[in-house]
């Protein structure tokens, strides 16, 4: 029987399989305008074709609770209105077709304002629609980044405050789970990281103190999250770096914390934090970290990092590994992935009538 094609409940939620979609950022967004960061056309057939296509659980992209907080200008973000009733018309859609919705609440901390991707990904300043980042120590991402704004508490208690109120919106947008990200040197990832995070006060130096700003980040969205909904946090599990990082051990000991906090599942992934690194890329190249955290905590976790084949993915979950699979780059091949996962393995997974001739 395969692994993949079992359902999985956490909390009132049951997800229809194994197979999920990671969030992954389209930089398509309006930039400016009435419109700046709502959900367009673009964003309801990409979603869309990956829920015809089987995936039980998609993770819509980072999304900035505030203006200030989106990587690019191009990003979607969930502070107003208009927002939420744009991300209504693909929840509607993945609901109908028996996928979970699901959206990652992001700020990207120093790393924001910068341009898309193929445009080269470098800081952009209010000429292009970019605007001062902030983050936990005025401590620039990599040479030619601007220094971010060090955040007073005031403002850190703001930013907290936000990521409460994108939460509140995205209940209303449809969403079924909720992901924090704190990965990939982005706001809390900035705070957990001492690579990133050089303050002298409470939020700062210690173990404690570093993932203090996270846990009341956990505990604000925990609050106005509904107690039936499950609660995801994406995690980097290790900065790279030989010394002076976020280590694996620390993510251990936190996503106890995390799991005591009201966290359903960790979303393990690694890096982001440091410019220059050397990271050994390869297939499964981030599965041990997940594998690690299942092990030795009672926190389920999905693993990711380029899970590129069925046979690999079943093992990962056959072996113990991880509770789920989070398929990115593959998913952007290949929309229709689990339904041809499931033929080849003679397990079920629902097919559009309109689709009906492809079984």
């Amino acid at each position: 029987m395969s692994a993949l094609f079992q359902p999985y409940s956490l909390r009132d939620v049951t997800i229809p399989n194994r197979v999920w979609m990671p969030p992954m950022c389209q930089y398509s967004a309006a930039p400016e305008g009435p419109l700046t960061g709502t959900p367009a056309d673009w964003h309801f057939a990409h979603y869309a074709a990956r829920a015809t296509g089987g995936t039980g659980l998609i993770i819509v992209e980072a999304t900035a609770v505030s203006p200030e907080g989106r990587i690019s200008p191009y990003d979607l973000g969930i502070w107003n209105d208009t927002q939420v009733e744009a991300f209504r018309r693909i929840t509607r859609f993945l609901v109908e077709h028996g996928t979970v919705p699901a959206i990652q609440l992001a700020h990207a901390g120093r790393k924001a304002s910068t341009d898309r991707p193929w445009k080269g990904g470098a800081p952009v300043g209010p000429q292009a629609h970019g605007w001062q980042p902030v983050g936990p120590s005025a401590i620039p991402f990599a040479e030619g980044h601007p220094v971010p704004t060090e955040l007073t508490k005031t403002q850190m208690e703001e930013v907290v405050g936000e990521f409460a109120d994108a939460a509140r919106r995205a209940l209303a947008a449809g969403f079924e789970i909720a992901e924090i990200h704190g990965a990939h040197g982005y706001l809390i990832g900035n705070f957990l990281s001492p690579h990133s995070n050089h303050r002298t006060d409470e939020y700062g130096g210690s173990y404690e103190n570093r993932t203090r700003f996270a846990l009341e980040v956990v505990d604000a969205v925990r609050a106005v999250w509904p107690d039936d909904k499950p609660l995801f946090f994406r995690v980097s599990a290790t900065d790279w770096l030989e010394e002076g990082g976020w280590t694996p051990d620390e993510t251990v000991r936190f996503a106890r914390e995390l799991h005591a906090h009201g966290v359903d599942l960790l979303d393990v992934s690694t890096g982001g934090n440091a410019s220059g690194v050397r990271i050994p890329v390869g297939p499964g190249y981030q599965v041990p970290f997940a594998a690690r955290v299942k092990a030795e905590t009672p926190m389920p976790v999905a693993a990711v990092g380029l899970i590129t084949d069925a046979e690999q993915a079943e093992k990962i979950l056959a072996n113990g590994e991880a509770d789920a699979v989070l398929l990115g780059r593959e998913l952007l091949r290949n929309p229709s992935w689990a339904r041809q996962a499931a033929r080849e393995a003679g397990a079920e997974v629902r097919v559009p009538d309109q689709y009906h001739r492809s079984v």
